[in-house]
């Protein structure tokens, strides 16, 4: 939430031991073998976007003799998406590739990942249950956890303090907290017109699901009573002007109004917290973290993902040494060293590890910078916001495109053109619509 570049979310993909017919249009498969199996040196493609991956790069370079790694730095995630797609109709896409959960079934379904079940397999122990489901379309798996997401709050406490605010620990807390600041000339959270992320990670949070599988087919559902409970949270925040209006386009305004007191509060992940430090000079040490609101009458529940990092590295159908590309990417994920280049938001992204236990990292994940004296109860609060995270979220075979599309609709509603539950209604129409366009079966 409350970011676009470099985006967000880990969910876990829950499609895991279901059959194929109509849900996929196709499937990536595991290559030719012999192509993984050549002697001599290699070297693979690597496409990503994370800072602290040049490092990571060099690193595996410098400790492999039969395997290199050649690094291209793809501006973002949206730009990822683009420009893998033109590499796939061109045939020259890389072996490996940087992206989220939320995208992985969208490509299994355009055949252009391929199984590496066979080659990695045996590394499942070292992560988290979440993590690697991530990586997963119908129990195969694409490519290696890389990252986690917990989620929580971060505010400032001189704000807080000076009007006499406590970090809120639900939703009606938060906009009651939003309409006193709102006396006083800032707003309680920062709504970018081009990232819907922050809809889909309520909705998520409340129990949501606008995809699942059904029998043989996909289930759209983008109005059910999750969802109409999320809408009703983010309408009320859009109706009394509690927000901020920022477009992420200009990262460092939005960057500018957090340090300079114009936003108070962000829900966010480890890694979003990289960019506050690098762009605050007047903050630091007034920032402390506080757990993700809940639903009134709710026991603490966080969503799966925001923008979230929660990244996999992906091998391609096309990468003719699979085999190699897939040791590589389970190398990033698992070496030590590389784990904390892109754990610490100094020298990577701030990203939590997909590790199996992670814990460790947590002090390097977050910045006692930015929270001062309030570094020490930060880790308490990002250790225990994993213990509650969704597990029953699915990103469906089009979520590629049903995100772009809601993005034009989320301008509007932050525009006050239409309401939440107006984009609703025609995000359910829209998807179902073009599952069956694509020959997927649906119902909804």
């Amino acid at each position: 939430m409350n970011s676009l570049s470099p985006r967000r979310r880990f969910a876990r993909a829950a499609v895991a031991g279901l059959a194929l017919t109509g849900l996929l249009t196709a499937c990536g498969g595991s290559g030719d073998d012999s192509s993984s199996k050549s002697s001599g040196p290699v070297t693979l493609p690597f496409w990503g976007w994370a800072n602290g991956q040049e490092a990571v790069v060099k690193a595996f370079n410098a400790s492999h003799k039969d395997i290199q790694l050649k690094y291209t730095k793809v501006t973002d995630q949206l730009t990822m998406q683009k420009q893998l797609t033109n590499a796939v109709k061109a045939k020259n896409a890389p072996c490996l590739v940087q992206n989220t959960a939320e995208y992985v079934t969208s490509w299994v379904s355009q055949g252009a990942l391929a199984d590496i079940s066979k080659y990695v397999e045996a590394g499942k122990d070292k992560f988290n249950a979440g993590a690697w489901a991530g990586a997963q379309v119908q129990g195969k798996l694409y490519g290696v956890p890389t990252s986690s997401a917990p989620n929580f709050t971060i505010y400032r406490t001189d704000i807080f303090q000076k009007y006499g605010i406590k970090p809120p620990t639900t939703w009606d807390d938060f906009i009651a907290a939003g309409k006193v600041l709102k006396k006083h000339g800032v707003k309680i959270t920062n709504y970018a017109g081009e990232d819907p992320s922050t809809l889909e990670v309520l909705a998520m949070q409340a129990g949501a699901h606008w995809y699942a599988i059904d029998g043989n087919s996909w289930k759209v559902d983008f109005q059910d009573a999750g969802t109409q409970k999320a809408a009703k949270v983010i309408q009320e925040i859009i109706d009394n002007d509690l927000n901020s209006k920022l477009s992420f386009a200009d990262y460092a305004a939005v960057q500018r109004n957090y340090d300079n007191g114009g936003t108070a509060t962000r829900q966010i992940s480890t890694w979003q917290m990289a960019g506050m430090v690098q762009n605050f000079s007047k903050s630091f040490g007034k920032w402390a973290l506080s757990p993700w609101p809940t639903f009134a009458g709710e026991a603490a529940k966080t969503p799966a993902g925001t923008n979230l990092t929660g990244s996999v590295t992906l091998v391609t159908q096309q990468c003719e040494h699979q085999e190699q590309a897939a040791q590589a990417a389970l190398w990033m994920s698992t070496d030590a060293g590389a784990v904390k280049t892109m754990a610490s938001p100094t020298t990577g992204n701030g990203v939590m590890p997909a590790l199996a236990d992670s814990d460790s990292y947590v002090p390097e994940a977050i910045s006692e910078k930015l929270l001062g004296s309030n570094y020490q109860p930060a880790q308490t609060v990002v250790k225990d916001s994993l213990k509650t995270v969704t597990t029953d979220w699915t990103f469906g075979p089009d979520w590629t495109a049903m995100f772009t599309e809601m993005q034009a609709g989320w301008a509007k509603v932050i525009n006050k053109q239409e309401k939440v539950t107006d984009l609703l209604a025609h995000m359910q129409e829209w998807t179902v619509k073009d599952l069956k366009s694509r020959g997927i079966s649906v119902k909804g």
